[in-house]
């Protein structure tokens, strides 16, 4: 393909604006349909929202799963999400997504570097509802070895400073058990040995971890295929603007190297632009707590502010903000760093353990802290009597943080004392010394966790609930000594409480689409050669978050349905694509 600054316009078929899950994903297909695929991107790195991620995908039916004999009809899944979208389900790109995800699996199995694992015990978030699954349903990437990208690697883009320990990623279920045990198990003690061995002379080698997992490692394996085709992926190149002639979008204006560029696919431009998680200004309209004087935080790439959004409604595409959610919700708390700055940390597994329990300023429980982040933050807001969303804590006893950690801090034999000068960390002695470090009532705080340490003791909770679902004991601690993997009294001080704030792991209020991820117009019929996919597309689930990955699940397939149409639109023969079946060029 010939670079622009050669004075000539290059070639191509599709263009991809975005280059995360969604957009990689499209890009791949199409390649491998024949057709001649260009990527821009906003940032210096790439990998967007996709590479921070966990890198779960919700995907119903998976062939990945079927293979363990995990059984999950199309019906189930389908009263499930019907269930759980409610008002806002849209019942076609419900069927589209279910008809379309399993067969993206298999596509990209057989014709990419991608490998996917299954998770056979983790459960859907809301089990007891109807059609939901007891695990399978989710999906997460192989490990990947960072070096086999060569040179590539330096451009990915690296995973939240907070989410690591010395630069190390660690992924769910046995590995963490092995991180938690370390200090009392030689196995898990020889395993993180291990790790952290390889970890360090990867540091010394090559000046980062080639170790990569979650969503660094979705994004390693599919930039592994991208750059085997040959798809060019231009960064630091963000989009202007949409051409659009004739009612049609035509074109892209890029920016590039100081320059504005004009590129024109010859079939259609796909935004894959990762929503609008720093658009201030949609944000402001969209987020409740902020309409009532809240703050919002996320640990989403800054360079996500709504910029295919914008562009497609220039063009007549319209945002449907007809969402439960605006927003993917989470959980997080503020690091505090000596430059006046802070990082953000995602609670996505110490709220569920044994002697960890949140309350609201007026020192309440609120909520049954093992259900989803999703969950959690629509139920604080709910807590407060005026309405003004105000701090709220996570609370835990010496015992819990120095076996589970909490938030930021880690556990034992990680020191605490960095994060309590920091002041990331409040302690007391006792309750009524944490109830004024962190400003509230000590009496209301004191019955608060007397009563809950009633339930705890019985293994019962009996305001929330914490540990009565699947998921709830999925996300415990299963090696606890008590009738409960989610509960235990709070009865060994100190005691230490983290502030938490309310984020978002990324945006549901997306452009109208039809089942093909054409974007539609406010007459319903679709903007030709204009398609969107990821957050840039309005939620399937209409802002409800059935299970880990609901996001991913998703944006893979319609990137995939996407280019697979373009194809068609194109003429091009529904191709079999590459064949990295090699094991020189399959990585590990």
């Amino acid at each position: 393909m010939t670079d622009h600054a050669t004075g000539q316009q290059p070639a191509f078929d599709v263009l991809v604006v975005g280059s995360g899950a969604a957009g990689m994903v499209a890009a791949i297909t199409a390649k491998l349909q024949g057709l001649r695929v260009i990527v821009v991107e906003k940032d210096t790195v790439y990998g967007g929202t996709s590479a921070l991620s966990g890198g779960g995908m919700w995907i119903p039916g998976n062939p990945v799963s079927a293979r363990l004999g995990i059984a999950d009809s199309r019906e189930d899944a389908k009263t499930y999400m019907l269930h759980e979208a409610g008002p806002h389900a849209r019942q076609d790109m419900i069927d589209a997504f279910l008809d379309n995800g399993p067969e993206m699996v298999g596509f990209f199995e057989k014709n990419t570097a991608m490998q996917f694992l299954p998770a056979p015990v983790f459960p859907d978030y809301h089990p007891g509802m109807p059609g939901a699954s007891q695990g399978g349903r989710t999906l997460y990437a192989a490990h990947y070895n960072g070096k086999a990208l060569g040179k590539n690697i330096a451009a990915l883009r690296p995973p939240i400073r907070e989410m690591t320990l010395f630069g190390l990623v660690t992924v769910s279920g046995d590995e963490v058990r092995h991180f938690l045990r370390a200090t009392k198990s030689w196995t898990s003690a020889k395993y993180v040995a291990r790790v952290f061995g390889n970890h360090f002379m990867d540091l010394l080698r090559h000046g980062r971890g080639m170790r990569l997992t979650n969503g660094g490692a979705l994004m390693a394996r599919l930039a592994h295929t991208l750059y085997e085709l040959d798809i060019p992926l231009w960064l630091s190149c963000p989009m202007q603007e949409l051409i659009v002639e004739g009612g049609a979008v035509t074109g892209v204006r890029v920016e590039r190297a100081g320059k504005l560029v004009e590129l024109r696919p010859r079939h259609a431009t796909v935004l894959a632009c990762g929503g609008f998680p720093h658009d201030l200004a949609r944000r402001s309209k969209l987020f409740p707590h902020l309409q009532r004087g809240g703050s919002h935080h996320s640990p989403a790439p800054q360079g996500n502010t709504g910029d295919g959004l914008r562009a497609a409604e220039k063009a007549g595409g319209r945002v449907s903000n007809d969402m439960a959610h605006a927003a993917a919700w989470v959980t997080l708390s503020r690091v505090p760093y000596g430059n006046g700055g802070y990082g953000l940390f995602p609670h996505f597994i110490d709220r569920a353990k044994p002697g960890i329990i949140a309350v609201n300023r007026s020192g309440n429980r609120f909520v049954n802290e093992a259900d989803s982040y999703h969950d959690f933050i629509p139920a604080l807001l709910a807590s407060e009597p005026d309405g003004q969303p105000g701090p709220a804590f996570l609370i835990a006893d010496h015992r819990a943080v120095r076996r589970y950690g909490l938030g930021f801090a880690k556990p034992f034999p990680m020191p605490l004392g960095g994060f309590l000068r920091s002041g990331y960390l409040r302690k007391g002695n006792t309750i009524a010394e944490l109830a004024k470090a962190i400003n509230i009532n000590a009496a209301r705080l004191a019955q608060t966790i007397a009563q809950f340490n009633q339930d705890a003791a019985q293994g019962h909770d009996t305001q929330f609930g914490k540990g009565s679902t699947a998921y709830n004991r999925f996300m415990g601690d299963g090696d606890h000594d008590g009738p409960n993997p989610c509960l235990a009294p709070l009865v060994q001080g100190p005691f230490y409480a983290v502030e938490i704030v309310i984020g978002d792991l990324g945006t549901f209020a997306g452009l109208n689409t039809d089942t093909v991820a054409r974007v539609t117009g406010a007459n319903g019929r679709p903007i030709a050669g204009l398609y969107a996919v990821g957050n840039d597309m309005a939620s399937v689930m209409g802002g409800a978050y059935p299970g880990g990955g609901i996001t991913l699940g998703p944006a893979m397939t319609f990137g995939y349905v996407a280019a697979r149409h373009i194809a068609q639109e194109a003429g091009r023969p529904q191709g079999h694509g590459a064949d990295f079946s090699n094991p020189t060029t399959q990585p590990t």
